[in-house]
């Protein structure tokens, strides 16, 4: 799966050439994150004593947000479109990489036509996602602990170290909520390549009705498939609902934690309400970068179903067996 692209002559530019690109553009966008969080800090100030400035200054920040906003949009933009087609050219080099040995094999593969066309797309568009994902939550860590561990010196959290309190509180929960999620979530892998297996029986039953609908496509044969479709589904998604009411509950609470820790701080007069939005958008930032997993749980668990499924077609398909023989030949 990894080596078809990423170890493959014909696509050595696009693999590595296209995710130099990717890397770049996820920089910038790092980049002009920090430079919106600061701004924040200024623009929510001048809101806070609105009478001890003038209409222009207010006028002068929104000028200053559209240099940073607008840039950003674009750049974004462009590295969606990018992202699409680089995780195209990830499915095409794995398809044929594939297709000549999946000829060669003369026994019957599970699924093979979905696993050949569906899953190889969704695994390559899955991992380019989450890769990208990774390395701009590692940018974005980089950029923004400094900024929320010098936030951090007029708060005060107990039974934690003064100095970078904040960016403690926001390791901890999300430390704490990787694992919980591990354990609300254990199952869901096995459901997903379970239901994967399903569907792939359903398919092949109407694919080969579409030649032959004498022997093929029989209603009660369609209704015992589509009944075992149904109570995969229906178990997948109880188990989902469970992670669904513990993952919601885990991000609205998220939103108000630093409000919580630092909005006291303002009443004080130790800080000012720039400063209160600086931290909260400085804090969701870390905290979303440390929770990465945490947020991408479900698409993760179809990963792991995916690539469960590849690796056994691989291993069907006698995948990598040649080239391992010729070696010992040599």
């Amino acid at each position: 799966m990894i080596k078809a692209f990423y170890n493959n002559k014909r696509w050595m530019w696009w693999a590595y050439g296209g995710l130099v690109v990717l890397i770049l553009s996820l920089y910038a966008q790092v980049q002009l994150t920090v430079a919106i969080n600061k701004w924040y800090g200024a623009f929510y100030d001048i809101l806070q004593k609105a009478t001890e400035h003038t209409v222009d200054e207010f006028w002068a920040q929104m000028l200053l947000f559209a240099k940073y906003a607008f840039p950003y949009v674009l750049i974004a933009t462009a590295t969606a479109y990018f992202t699409r087609v680089y995780a195209f050219k990830w499915r095409e080099a794995i398809t044929f990489d594939y297709l000549p040995q999946w000829r060669k094999t003369k026994d019957e593969v599970e699924g093979a036509s979905q696993r050949m066309q569906e899953d190889i797309y969704r695994f390559a568009k899955i991992i380019e996602s989450l890769g990208l994902q990774v390395v701009r939550a590692i940018m974005t860590l980089i950029a923004f602990l400094p900024i929320l561990w010098g936030l951090s010196k007029n708060v005060t959290v107990p039974y934690l170290p003064h100095e970078g309190s904040l960016v403690w509180v926001s390791l901890i929960v999300s430390v704490g909520g990787l694992l919980i999620s591990w354990f609300v979530g254990i199952k869901l892998p096995g459901l997903e390549y379970n239901n994967q297996k399903v569907e792939a029986a359903f398919r092949k039953e109407l694919v080969y009705a579409e030649d032959d609908k004498e022997q093929y496509g029989h209603i009660p044969t369609m209704v015992d498939l589509f009944t075992g479709l149904r109570i995969n589904y229906i178990r997948l998604f109880n188990h989902y609902g469970y992670f669904d009411i513990w993952l919601n509950s885990f991000e609205q609470l998220m939103i108000i934690v630093p409000y919580i820790i630092v909005g006291p701080s303002l009443f004080t007069g130790a800080i000012t309400l720039g400063v209160l939005v600086q931290v909260s958008n400085a804090f969701s930032k870390v905290r979303e970068s440390f929770s990465i997993f945490i947020g991408n749980w479900t698409t993760i668990t179809e990963l792991r179903s995916i690539h469960k499924r590849l690796r056994e077609f691989e291993a069907n398909i006698g995948y990598g067996v040649k080239s391992e023989e010729v070696v010992k030949q040599e």
